[in-house]
Order: structure tokens, then sequence, then C-alpha cells
């Protein structure tokens, strides 16, 4: 590893060949044992979970509605997430495979950034796909079409794409300086500006445009979808179904602040918090890549009687 550390910083071509991704710095003797018991275990939760939901709305014609739909699509986000920097970062972690090659490096940045976007919308999708069905649930089928929530996963996927290119195109024509070490586990886009040696203020505000306006759109969006449904919930007659309600509404809120309050804590510090911690940005930088593809086949799944059901039958051998 130290002698990877020389090579780098040896490499005096504003054209990167390669990077070094350092992992968790301050844990190098430990690195092992945090990535065994938790990357390890939550790669294979995020992965069997997700795979296990599509394999379930694929097979089961009578999930093909808009709430499986966008469920089907984080599933499909969240295993592109999970595989594309996961498996990096066990690598660093357990094998001490520190470097990465230029054009992955690019690749990465791309699928984090982008997937990470297209996570964030299909959670708004899904606010809003509840929303209409406990607010005008007669109006449901009628309101989401098969058409509309084409064009609403179409929208989703198109806007990660198309404001994450950019900043690939950007980084591919800038110059490096010798220092090729990236103190974290992945390669993010504002911790690869740090290895810049050229003028990054237009990469800086336009990093800042795509963060505040995915961000704070599908956060406006989700609140006011969440606000509108507990003024439902609580109108309902029965105790028993407000409680049912507010708990289902509490476990999707908890996964979507998992997502968005590390992510956007991860964001900021890169720009204002120049007094955090290091060690504490890291872990809010895995954070947000690790917990969420975990949980989301957890709370959206098994939570659903529909798949908690299927997974059932499935463990018990029955049919359904």
């Amino acid at each position: 590893m130290t002698h990877s550390f020389v090579l780098a910083s040896r490499n005096n071509s504003s054209h990167a060949t390669f990077f070094i991704l350092h992992g968790i710095p301050g844990l190098e003797d430990y690195q092992y044992w945090v990535a065994f018991p938790f990357c390890s275990v939550m790669y294979i939760v995020a992965m069997t979970g997700n795979i296990i939901i599509l394999h379930i709305i694929r097979i089961d014609h009578t999930l093909h509605v808009p709430m499986y739909l966008f469920l089907a699509m984080l599933a499909t986000t969240d295993l592109v997430l999970s595989t594309s920097t996961q498996l990096k970062m066990l690598a660093i972690l357990l094998f001490h495979d520190h470097k990465i090659e230029y054009h992955a490096f690019l690749i990465q940045v791309f699928f984090i950034h982008a997937f990470s976007s297209v996570e964030s919308g299909v959670l708004m999708a899904m606010a809003l796909d509840r929303y209409v069905a406990i607010c005008f649930p007669l109006r449901h089928s009628s309101i989401l079409t098969t058409s509309v929530v084409i064009k609403l996963r179409a929208a989703v996927m198109v806007r990660g794409l198309l404001w994450v290119s950019p900043f690939c195109f950007m980084i591919s024509r800038m110059p490096f300086c010798p220092n090729k070490v990236i103190p974290q586990s992945y390669c993010e886009h504002m911790a690869v500006l740090k290895l810049v040696c050229a003028d990054i203020r237009i990469n800086h505000g336009y990093g800042l445009i795509v963060a505040f306006s995915v961000a704070s759109f599908d956060l406006i969006v989700i609140s006011v979808s969440y606000v509108m449904i507990l003024k439902a919930v609580l109108r309902l007659p029965s105790g028993e179904a407000r409680l049912r309600a507010f708990g289902t509404c509490a476990s999707h809120i908890g996964v979507i602040l998992t997502l968005y309050i590390p992510a956007l804590f991860t964001f900021l510090t890169h720009h204002f918090g120049h007094h955090v911690p290091h060690i504490v940005h890291i872990i809010f930088a895995n954070v947000y890549l690790l917990v969420p593809p975990m949980l989301n086949p957890i709370i959206y799944g098994v939570r659903t009687k529909q798949i908690r059901d299927r997974v059932i039958q499935g463990c018990c051998g029955k049919g359904p």
C-alpha cells in the first residue's frame, strides 16, 4: 500500500492514469474488521433483498401496478449503486486493493451521482403514488395510468443521466496534480475535484446547482405528499387503521431521511464543512451509499404484505 502511495505521488502527468482510494483514513489497522461484519453483510443483504423483490414483482402479474413498478425501479437502482461502489470498497478494505484505473474512476463517478439522483426521484414518485392512493383511492388507476407511470420513470432516469453527465465530461478535461490519493472509499465528484490543478469554480457552481435543484425539488414533493397523507390518515375513523398507517409512513420517512441526511451532510461538508473531522465526513459518506440499498428492501419489501406473503410461500414451499 505504501509503495502505491509513492507511485501515485511520483506520477507528474497532468492526465491521470489511475487514482488511489485510501479507504477509511485513521482506521487502516481495523479496516478488515469494519469490512467483514458491516460492508460485507450490508452488501449481501442489499443484493439478496433487492433481487428477491425484483423476482417477485416479475413473476406476480398482480403486482404490475404503479406502487410495485416504482419499487422495482428502486430495487434496480439500489443494485446498481451497491455493485458500482461496494465491490471496490470491499476490495480496498479486505485485500488492500487501493488502485482504481482512470476510466473505472470516471464510470464510478457517473454511476454514483446519476443513480443517487435516480433513487431520489424514485422515492419522490413513490410518495406521489402513496398520496394519490390514500387521498384519491377511487381515482388512483385513472390518475396514475400505465402511460403516466412510464413517463415518470423515464423522466427520473433521464434527469439523473443528463444532469450528471457533465460532471464526467468536465473532469475528463481537467489536469490533475501529482497527488492522486482520494482520501475515502469511492470516487466522489467533490473529493476528486480537490486533486485538480486548475480553476474549478465552474465545477463547484454546477455541483451546487445540481445538488440543490434535485434535492430541493424532490424533498418538497415528498414533504407535501406525506403532509397530505398524514392529514388523510388523521381523518380515518378506526384507531387501529390510523396506527397502522402512521407506522407505514414513519418507516418510509425513515428510509427517505437515511438517504437525504448523510448525502446532504457529505455534499455540504465538501463545500463548507472545513472544520468537520475527516473521519466523521467519511463515515457519513459511506452511510449514504451503504445503508439505503440495504434498508429499502426491508422497509418497502418485508413490510409490504403481498411481497412478504410471497417470500413466506417461497421459503415454506407453498403455492400462492
